[in-house]
């Protein structure tokens, strides 16, 4: 029974975990940036869902809300932050991202103040169903099937549609895509706005697990999403997906089977399973080389 519960716990942590890191390994994927700001926006879709709820819409409306303002924030941040440098060395990116993780932060804090917020979503969520004799919420059924549902239709989109496979194209190399006469801009666009959206819904999930959402909470959920990015395979989504439930997995199961004492050190031991899988695969579990890519 105890060794089921791990396992569920699991499952949903890693559906958290692959959400988030899907948005990083679609960016850094075309662009070689890593997006520190990509934490910050769940924090924004956790606080636009109070917002929603206090107004009283519809838990499918605010849903759908919540990913398409996602989608408008994470074009604003590649319109204003990132497509100005577009051709700049990678280094100005890197220090672009830090900059606007800190502003959003501290917005965060001056219009929320740091104080943590308690957050309960509809009574829906909150309900319970017996699975192997275990009570488990709606709330860990709506991650768990979203996430796969939103990974296969992003799948389908990369690998059938003439956007999706421009995407490929711009991610295998930036420079002949663009002489082939592919919007480069666009294509960095849309990898923006779809995985800012995944971010700011998976806030709105985030907070919905643990009932407490703060100005700050993207920070380390987006770190472990990165990890989880780069265990798979940076530039891949099917990889990010799987380094995200091996990281979620990992952490629950560390915790769970570890000394009583030692569970305060599972971060420690998340990020050295991290430096394991890397020395044997340097390029993550679905990564390529550079040379391969390029």
């Amino acid at each position: 029974m105890y060794i089921t519960e791990l396992i569920i716990n699991g499952l949903i942590q890693g559906s958290l975990y692959a959400l988030i890191a899907i948005g990083f390994t679609m960016v850094y994927g075309i662009l070689r940036l890593i997006n520190f700001a990509h934490g910050d926006v769940m924090m924004i879709g956790a606080f636009l869902t109070i917002g929603l709820l206090k107004i009283n819409l519809p838990w499918q409306i605010s849903m759908l809300l919540i990913l398409l303002v996602g989608g408008a924030v994470g074009f604003t941040i590649d319109k204003v932050a990132f497509r100005p440098m577009r051709g700049a060395p990678q280094v100005t990116g890197f220090i672009a991202s830090l900059a606007l993780s800190l502003l959003l932060q501290n917005l965060g804090i001056l219009l929320f103040s740091a104080q943590p917020r308690n957050f309960f979503l509809p009574e829906f969520f909150r309900k319970t169903t017996l699975v192997f004799g275990l009570e488990v919420r709606y709330l860990s059924f709506v991650i768990v099937f979203s996430t796969f549902i939103l990974l296969t239709i992003l799948l389908l989109f990369v690998k059938k549609t003439k956007l999706g496979i421009a995407m490929r194209a711009t991610a295998e190399n930036l420079q002949v895509a663009r002489l082939m006469g592919i919007r480069v801009n666009t294509t960095i666009m849309v990898a923006f706005v779809i995985g800012s959206g995944l971010a700011a819904y998976s806030g709105m999930l985030w907070g919905g697990r643990y009932g407490q959402v703060d100005p700050l909470m993207g920070f380390l959920p987006g770190l472990k999403a990165f990890v989880a990015a780069v265990i798979g395979g940076v530039g891949s989504i099917a990889g990010a997906a799987i380094g995200g439930y091996i990281l979620g997995f990992s952490e629950i199961l560390f915790v769970g089977l570890l000394p009583v004492g030692m569970s305060g050190y599972r971060d420690a031991f998340v990020f050295g399973l991290l430096i394991i899988i890397l020395l044997f695969l340097p390029n993550g579990i679905l990564g390529t080389s550079e040379e391969v890519r390029a």
